[in-house]
């Protein structure tokens, strides 16, 4: 079943992420994505933490089908975060 769209939590600059969530039924599912695997998407590199929303915004609709997928295949576990590395933009 797809996740649908939530909200935006924004840059994690210790973790170099950016995290959003998404929903499952009523269950809020934590997700994030790695800034180089953003950066991938988007064609460049060493976008600043202050760009990071603006970038999201354009590939959320790329983001959050990736962000679906890797849940779809991850174990049912409370509290799963579903993490988007480079290692994912390959499928």
């Amino acid at each position: 079943m797809p996740l649908s769209r939530d909200r935006i939590i924004g840059h994690d600059l210790e973790r170099l992420a950016f995290r959003f969530t998404m929903m499952r039924e009523d269950e809020v599912v934590h997700c994030q994505i790695s800034d180089a695997a953003m950066d991938e998407l988007a064609g460049m590199q060493g976008t600043e933490s202050s760009a990071r929303q603006v970038q999201f915004l354009s590939l959320r609709e790329t983001i959050e089908r990736l962000a679906s997928d890797i849940y779809d295949e991850a174990p049912r576990v409370q509290g799963y975060v579903v993490r988007i590395f480079m290692r994912h933009l390959g499928r």
